[in-house]
């Protein structure tokens, strides 16, 4: 039995709760493999508490990514692009990841080597704001192509 306030040693189970309940305090067995178990007295609800409080801390600290899409459609003309490269441009320096995709509406799947010269396009304007994490691929009716924001020094 260890713990604060407690001589370290070896305690029947009996004489431990009744140690632990002199202190008002819980008795929390710690390695219950051990040859003999190891068991702690503490406040069992208190140390519940500052463990979760951690928890928080450290999810709190944890970088959060945000990801933020722009649709075009195979033959966007070039107004649209630049409109929708301008927002891309701002996404990508505000630290979010970028999902460009080009949709195929029915019988226009046969452009979808426009598709991908589109996005590969956009990837090459965008080329200092951010790097392509995933290359222009197809999905179904989609060509999706995934952008991550470079790291600012």
């Amino acid at each position: 039995m260890v713990g604060d306030n407690v001589e370290i040693g070896i305690y029947p189970i009996q004489k431990a709760l009744e140690k632990s309940n002199e202190l008002e305090l819980d008795l929390v067995q710690i390695s219950p493999n051990a040859v003999p178990p190891v068991c702690k007295i503490m406040d069992y609800k208190k140390f519940l508490y500052e463990q979760k409080k951690r928890e928080k801390q450290l999810k709190s600290k944890a970088t959060k990514v945000f990801v933020k899409e722009i649709r075009f459609g195979p033959q966007t003309d070039e107004h649209d692009y630049a409109f929708k490269k301008k927002h891309a441009e701002k996404f990508l320096k505000d630290g979010a990841k970028l999902k460009a995709f080009v949709f195929f509406k029915g019988r226009s799947i046969i452009y979808k080597d426009q598709g991908e010269i589109l996005l590969l396009k956009l990837a090459q304007e965008l080329e200092k704001f951010g790097k392509v994490e995933q290359l222009p691929k197809l999905e179904s009716k989609k060509m999706i192509m995934i952008m991550s924001p470079k790291k600012s020094k």
